[in-house]
């Protein structure tokens, strides 16, 4: 009995520690996701402040941040359900609000009810966007994204403020009737079922092809040259080549189902 009693104490301590061991938390990846969450609230500081080319550049640092700490936690193997939430709940703020903010007083206000309907349409699909994609993340395909990512559908909004900085100056606003109509369609993408290729098979520590080394190498020079104006064509090419890749899909297969018909009749389809 004795002996009994002392193993049941032994296995009750290593059981404890063992719930000890669970209740942390790892601190690398999850620092690189506050880091993300602190450029989308310094965002949100900048807007208010009238500093939209300082808001806009956070934003897309907290996208480089957003994409690190992914990779980060699986080369070290330290994923965790906290972290997959955490960085969630980050990228609501650093790519749904900050950005909604930053959109609405920089380029939606003077629309009045329609401009903030349309800031807030954006957010509300961001966070949509965000909630469908943790329920589904273990049964959609790797390669691709079913819906805008909000990490690309902020760095556009980003991007677009840059562009008319560079081209305005600072302290303009700006009232264009495109930018009412590019958020609305963000908030669309965002939640719509248009695939969108993910990247996640890019993996910058495996051998590629030496095409790939040269190709990243011109993106680079390029923006580094015009980097207000590269980013933009860069965010809105991605934005575009869902509904693009969609249509042409549609397409083939129209030409597909019109020559099997033109083949089954016995005649010769152009």
């Amino acid at each position: 009995m004795l002996d009994n009693d002392i193993i049941e104490d032994v296995e009750d301590r290593s059981n404890r520690k063992r719930r000890k061991v669970r209740k942390g938390v790892y601190l690398l990846p999850n620092l690189i996701t506050s880091a993300s969450l602190f450029g989308g609230f310094y965002s949100i500081i900048a807007s208010f402040e009238g500093h939209f080319d300082t808001a806009a550049i956070a934003i897309l640092v907290s996208a480089v941040l957003d994409g690190l700490d992914g990779r980060v936690a699986r080369l070290t193997k330290t994923s965790s359900k906290f972290g997959v939430e955490y960085d969630s709940l980050s990228d609501l703020v650093a790519f749904g609000l900050a950005p909604g903010i930053l959109i609405f007083i920089w380029g939606l206000k003077p629309f009045g009810r329609y401009g903030w309907l349309a800031a807030f349409l954006y957010v509300v699909c961001g966070a949509l966007r965000l909630a469908r994609f943790n329920v589904q993340i273990n049964t959609v395909e790797s390669r691709r994204f079913k819906g805008l990512p909000i990490p690309a559908a902020a760095a556009l909004v980003a991007s677009t403020v840059l562009l008319f900085v560079y081209y305005l100056g600072q302290e303009e606003t700006t009232k264009h009737i495109t930018i009412l109509v590019m958020v609305y369609s963000l908030a669309y993408l965002m939640v719509s079922n248009i695939a969108y290729y993910s990247f996640k098979e890019f993996n910058l520590t495996r051998r590629m092809p030496f095409r790939f080394l040269v190709a990243l190498i011109l993106i680079l020079i390029v923006v580094a040259a015009e980097p207000s104006i590269m980013l933009f064509v860069l965010t809105l090419g991605y934005a575009l080549s869902g509904p693009v890749t969609l249509l042409s899909k549609k397409k083939r297969v129209h030409l597909d189902e019109k020559s099997r018909d033109g083949a089954g009749k016995g005649y010769k389809v152009e």
